[in-house]
């Protein structure tokens, strides 16, 4: 895996670290280095050198810096002497960009062509809200890609693709569309379109503005309630979309399968704690329906996929029950 050291001036780069790891999981081969007011160039090389030989694998070392020029950077520099064939600098250092070098160094081993692809990552991440600030863009010449998706309103009936909707990725998830949803599972699993499917959501117009503008570039967000869920599912148009599917409840879930919508896997990411639920887990609270729905949905051959984000080991979801059962019993 490639090594990565975050570099700052001050302890910027242990914030993002802490930061990266509350979206995207723990992360090994990493380090924080810090230029701190007392400290100069060579203790900043030193934590470098530490950081490289501590790395499974230090031949491959990105660097993401805070700033062009500065002592970080200059230290960084002088250490990619002899290493420009493999190791790389980036600099402007933010937390889009963090995230997507994580997710790309899940299945790339080079850390100059990571360094390659983050830069855009970390310039659309740079936003102006309300939208009218944002600089005019001119309209290309050129026409944008054709990434499969249906271009307008077709005649019911159409088949696009196959006629089959796919599923990259269904999730239970209380809090639906946020960091980690937005940026490490939408990385790691490149949904054309991320549908929020709840009665509720669908229903409240600020909730619903909230998530669509949640949504990660290029990728469009929908809020919808259940039964619609359902028809699109059987709606042939919907053929060449890869969907990344959001359930508030399991309840939800358990209603669109059974309505006919094909998912073989849920993965169950976080449950709010409320009356008459009990906590078996940092994120997840289950209530007496909860259990018998996760039963339910089991009996029904759904396989269940526990864990925050992609790079956390699977928690086991019968022991998860069995020990929902017994703190309900005691309740």
């Amino acid at each position: 895996m490639v090594g990565i050291i975050l570099a700052s001036h001050g302890g910027f780069a242990e914030g993002i670290k802490q930061s990266g790891a509350m979206v995207f999981g723990e992360q090994p081969n990493l380090a924080a280095v810090t230029l701190q007011p007392s400290q100069g160039p060579a203790d900043v090389k030193r934590q470098m050198e530490e950081a490289i030989a501590s790395f499974d694998d230090p031949n491959e070392v990105l660097f993401l810096v805070d700033l062009w020029g500065g002592t970080p950077f200059n230290q960084a520099n002088g250490l990619l002497a002899g290493h420009e064939d493999k190791w790389a600098i980036v600099t402007g250092l933010n937390l889009p960009m963090l995230i997507e070098a994580y997710a790309l160094r899940m299945g790339m081993d080079s850390a100059q062509e990571i360094a390659k692809m983050i830069a855009p990552s970390a310039k659309d991440g740079v936003k102006l809200c309300p939208e009218t600030l944002e600089p005019k863009k001119e309209t290309p010449a050129a026409a944008p890609a054709d990434n499969g998706q249906p271009k307008g309103s077709l005649p019911p009936g159409t088949v696009v693709g196959d006629g089959k909707i796919k599923y990259v990725l269904a999730r239970v998830d209380s809090r639906l569309l946020h960091g980690q949803v937005a940026t490490a599972w939408s990385k790691t699993t490149q949904p054309t379109r991320i549908i929020v499917v709840s009665d509720g959501v669908a229903h409240d117009d600020l909730r619903k503005k909230l998530i669509t503008e949640a949504a990660p570039p290029g990728v469009k967000a929908n809020v919808i309630p259940v039964d619609k869920m359902i028809q699109v599912a059987k709606d042939p148009r919907f053929g060449n979309t890869k969907a990344l599917l959001l359930f508030e409840t399991p309840q939800d879930a358990l209603r669109a399968i059974e309505g006919g919508v094909d998912i073989k896997e849920l993965n169950i990411g976080s449950m709010a704690h409320s009356v008459g639920k009990v906590a078996v887990s940092k994120v997840l609270s289950l209530g007496p329906d909860d259990v018998k729905t996760f039963e339910k949905l089991k009996s029904l051959g759904v396989k269940f996929d526990v864990r925050k984000v992609p790079s956390d080991s699977r928690d086991n979801m019968d022991d998860i029950i069995a020990k929902a059962k017994t703190e309900l019993d005691k309740a």
